[in-house]
């Protein structure tokens, strides 16, 4: 119970910091920035797979998503903000390291 709702914290806390900044971000595909990062907080993975346009599984980063399932590495975890932080900047990929 603690576990959720410390991630519940952390999900209200990261769209209220990233909303101001982010309100009308479009990436270069015209889809919304903010409107992935909320998907990828909801699951790692689906707001680069909308922003790729969603339609076959190949758009899909499968490591994200499929690891996403994992309790306290994927969702609440790691890859759920590793996957909303990507999202936000448009990036698309499956790289499951911070590299910046």
């Amino acid at each position: 119970m603690f576990r959720l709702r410390r991630a519940l914290l952390l999900a209200a806390l990261v769209g209220w910091v990233a909303w101001p900044a982010t309100a009308t971000a479009r990436c270069p595909n015209g889809r919304s920035s903010t409107a992935a990062m909320w998907l990828s907080i909801a699951h790692p993975g689906l707001g680069e797979y909308m922003l790729k346009g969603w339609g076959p599984w190949k758009n899909m980063p499968p490591k994200k998503f499929w690891l996403g399932f994992i309790p306290g590495y994927g969702w609440p975890g790691y890859l759920q903000v590793k996957s909303a932080i990507d999202a936000s900047k448009c990036k698309t990929n499956d790289d499951l390291k911070f590299r910046e």
